[in-house]
């Protein structure tokens, strides 16, 4: 039973980042930076790729896009609230409507690039190890159907988890610590057991996340072998340099959040360190991975400086 004189919770007030209280202005201009990159970094490769006719028909430009739309969309979510979070106390409180949709922007555009990463991989393996099916296999309608389920994929994994969160009764303390809307944070706050929430959260999240991580694992098992199977010095360097890109990036962004989801109980601090490496570092990383390990990307990305440079000229 509630006792009588608790009321429903009507908004939240987020701690913030572990360990930047004593600096904030310090932060809040390293955090800018990174956001910046991060939407400048991500904007600059779908724009490459979309105004440079031999990448933009490909499959695997076609799903850099969609990756480079998700780490701008993620950043989004959290970096603008954090930010406002160190300027002004009071900016830290986001109404119970707010972190709804928090949490279920975050899980939606996380969950989806976890699917993405997962569809990449195995545009990778029928590229290395199936090349003469490969314009049969993944052709522009198959591409665009994959990407496409992952997005329908992604949202409606996002309202499961939103909708089991939230059917719960939350009648104070309001404090979430944490520095955006989660689920391991936001169920400690509930009034109510919150046993099956956990349960999914295990059953889910974690089998969802580690499934995705394993059948990216097998792609690239199959990768392996046909790469060492190549004759030539050049084209197992071309193969490599294609791939190590890709499996960076998974590797950055599958570990943190396995660990925060799959034990919920450890520390907040623990689990906000992780998050900021998965949210807001690894976005900012994909545009520099990918294009400094991409030859293709690095000459669309000059041809666009110099057309811009001759269009200034005139």
């Amino acid at each position: 039973m509630e006792p009588d004189n608790q009321t429903e919770v009507n908004a939240f007030l987020l701690s913030g980042l572990p360990n930047t209280a004593q600096l904030p202005l310090l932060f809040f201009l390293i955090f800018l930076v990174i956001y910046l990159l991060t939407v400048l970094g991500n904007l600059l490769i779908l724009f490459t790729i979309l105004f440079e006719p031999q990448l933009h028909g490909l499959p695997m430009y076609f799903f850099l896009c969609n990756l480079s739309f998700l780490d701008t969309c993620l950043s989004s979510v959290t970096v603008p609230k954090i930010l406002a979070g160190f300027i002004v106390s009071s900016y830290r409180t986001i109404s119970f409507g707010g972190c709804v949709i928090q949490l279920y922007a975050f899980h939606f555009l996380a969950s989806t690039e976890c699917f993405l990463y997962t569809v990449m991989a195995y545009d990778r393996y029928l590229a290395i190890c199936r090349p003469l099916n490969y314009a049969t296999l993944m052709n522009r309608r198959i591409s665009s159907g994959l990407a496409a389920s992952t997005w329908f994929t992604g949202s409606f994994h996002a309202a499961i988890h939103t909708s089991l969160t939230f059917r719960l009764s939350y009648c104070g303390p309001n404090q979430v610590d944490y520095f955006f809307c989660d689920i391991p944070p936001v169920l400690k706050l509930a009034c109510a057991d919150t046993s099956v929430n956990h349960t999914v959260i295990l059953s889910n999240i974690g089998v969802v996340a580690v499934g995705c991580f394993v059948l990216i694992c097998i792609s690239y098992a199959y990768i392996a072998s046909a790469i060492l199977k190549i004759q030539t010095r050049e084209g197992r360097h071309r193969a490599i340099s294609t791939c190590s890109a890709h499996l960076t990036v998974v590797l950055l962004y599958y570990v943190p959040p396995v660990f925060i989801y799959m034990r919920p109980s450890s520390s907040d601090s623990t689990h906000g360190t992780l998050a900021v490496f998965y949210t807001i570092i690894t976005p900012m990383l994909n545009p520099f991975i990918y294009t400094l390990r991409n030859k293709e990307v690095k000459r669309a990305l000059r041809k666009l400086f110099d057309r811009h440079i001759v269009s200034q000229d005139r």
